[in-house]
């Protein structure tokens, strides 16, 4: 199963790396719409999507995965306060960084000074939220019913 998760983390950081996600310059020049506008990420994003739907689609219908471990799948369909500030943090730092999460890792292990700098932030923000989230929910379990 190991095997199975790095060679699709290697299938997915040579797809960023061809595809040119892997360069902040050209995730800021798609997000330049005044400028030199680079719709290419726009097509990266809808060959992912193209690719996605059929896949989860298949995988809803499924208990278990081909390897044999239980479907895991996202329950959770409401937009609250929480999904509306993270997807704002996010595009936040992807815009001024040019990265989100994989390309960052990927141009990180690729030796790009910059994403080293965005993934030790990204783990610090991790670890800050995976803090506040414990004392949230520890102040929740002392609150009276």
């Amino acid at each position: 199963m190991n095997l199975t998760a790095l060679l699709a983390g290697l299938v997915f950081g040579l797809g960023l790396i061809v595809s040119g996600m892997a360069d902040p310059a050209k995730v800021l020049a798609f997000l330049d719409l005044a400028g030199s506008w680079d719709p290419s990420l726009a097509l990266v994003m809808g060959g992912a999507v193209a690719v996605g739907l059929p896949a989860f689609a298949l995988a809803r219908r499924r208990r278990t995965a081909w390897l044999g471990a239980p479907m895991q799948l996202p329950t959770a369909r409401q937009v609250d306060r929480r999904l509306i500030g993270g997807s704002v943090l996010f595009g936040l730092g992807w815009g001024l960084a040019g990265f989100c999460p994989g390309p960052g890792l990927v141009a990180s292990a690729m030796g790009e000074a910059k994403a080293l700098v965005f993934v030790v932030a990204m783990l610090l923000g991790m670890g800050l939220f995976e803090l506040l989230e414990r004392r949230r929910t520890a102040a929740g379990q002392r609150r009276p019913a």
